[in-house]
Parts: structure tokens; C-alpha cells; sequence
């Protein structure tokens, strides 16, 4: 059954651009499993994954929320917005498994020591992103057939309000732990369990 399955997807990523194709060549092992056992979502995930980095890109040049993409309010809003239109466009528990693989993903990359936005991913980044991305499914869930712009204000009122998470920093975008103290960067890496402290989306 899996292999019927993958041949239905590279079937269908057949009829995609060059640059989709390459698109799913990059993703991590579980998101092209969920893939396999999601054939006819997966077009439409990419390009909504697509159009989150851009309506990121747009938000961060906007300077509403900053443009911190590694742990601060923007990266909140990344990982929200991709659910919420997730959950409206291929529905609320493809949305779910899909944000879930993409975490599995992280932690296969922290075993290889690879990094993500440039940083090494570890725990307390990954319940950020999965408690945003929580948000987001319930926003998409909630305003199924409203239009894009109101779920990018609903995000940000979200943010505003401390109604996500995102990681403790100091002015100078050090990572802090819950007591206040900077976290050597050489501490951080090769590490899956680190002191970084998980604030509300206002703090």
C-alpha cells in the first residue's frame, strides 16, 4: 500500500514545476512520509508552506512584530499561519500531522547536527513551534471560509495579546533562561534539552 502510494505522489509531482519537485527533494524523511500517506494534499501543502515564507518575508519588512525568525514573535506568526491556512486548505488533521512530522523532522536534524535557520534545533524550540502551530489549526478551525488577510490580523492580535509562545531574549538577541541569564551560544549546540525558556508571545 505505501508503494501504491508513492507512486500516486511522484505521479502527481510529475505535473508540478521543476521548482516544487526540487521543494520536496529538501523536505525531511517524515514530512515526505506524510506526504505519501497525504498523495493529494501534498501539491497544496507545498504551496502553502510556500506562501507562508512569503507572507513571513512581507510581515518581517512591515517591522509589525519585529524580525526575529528564530524564536521571536516572527517566527510565532511563521509557524501559526502555516497551520491556520494548513487547517483551511487541507483541513484541521492533515494540518495537525503535517506540523507534527515537520518537528519529527527537527529532531532527526538535531541528531545529525544539522541546522535549521541557522540555529540547532532543540526541545524548547520545538514545543514553541508546536504550541503555535496548536493556534494556528484552531484559528483555520475556527474561521474555515474567511479570507487570508483576516487570519494574518487574527494572528498578529494573537501575538499582541501573549496568546502564543516564543523564546526569552535579551536586546542584544541572546537566548535567556527562565531566571534571566544569557545562555552561552556554545552551550547550545549538539544539545536536544537546553535552559532556553519558553514567555508568552508579549513578553
Amino acid at each position: 500500500m505505501k508503494y501504491l502510494l508513492l507512486f500516486f505522489l511522484l505521479l502527481l509531482l510529475r505535473s508540478c514545476s521543476p521548482k516544487l519537485q526540487h521543494s520536496f527533494t529538501k523536505v525531511s524523511k517524515p514530512e515526505k512520509t506524510w506526504a505519501i500517506f497525504h498523495p493529494f494534499k501534498a501539491k497544496k501543502a507545498f504551496l502553502i508552506s510556500k506562501e507562508a515564507i512569503l507572507i513571513t518575508d512581507s510581515i518581517a519588512k512591515e517591522d509589525v512584530i519585529g524580525k526575529d525568525i528564530n524564536g521571536g514573535q516572527l517566527d510565532a506568526f511563521k509557524h501559526s499561519f502555516w497551520m491556520a491556512r494548513s487547517t483551511q486548505l487541507i483541513g484541521k488533521n492533515a494540518a495537525l500531522s503535517l506540523g507534527k512530522a515537520h518537528e519529527k523532522g527537527n529532531y532527526k536534524s538535531y541528531k545529525k547536527q544539522h541546522l535549521e535557520d541557522g540555529l540547532y534545533p532543540d526541545k524548547p524550540s520545538s514545543d514553541m513551534d508546536l504550541f503555535n502551530n496548536s493556534v494556528g489549526i484552531r484559528i483555520g478551525h475556527l474561521y474555515k471560509k474567511t479570507s487570508k488577510k483576516f487570519i494574518i490580523n487574527q494572528l498578529l492580535n494573537h501575538i499582541q495579546q501573549g496568546k502564543m509562545r516564543m523564546l526569552k531574549k535579551d536586546s542584544l538577541g541572546n537566548f535567556l533562561d527562565c531566571l534571566g541569564n544569557a545562555i552561552p551560544l556554545d552551550s547550545l549546540k549538539g544539545k536536544w534539552y537546553t535552559k532556553k525558556c519558553l514567555v508568552k508571545s508579549n513578553w
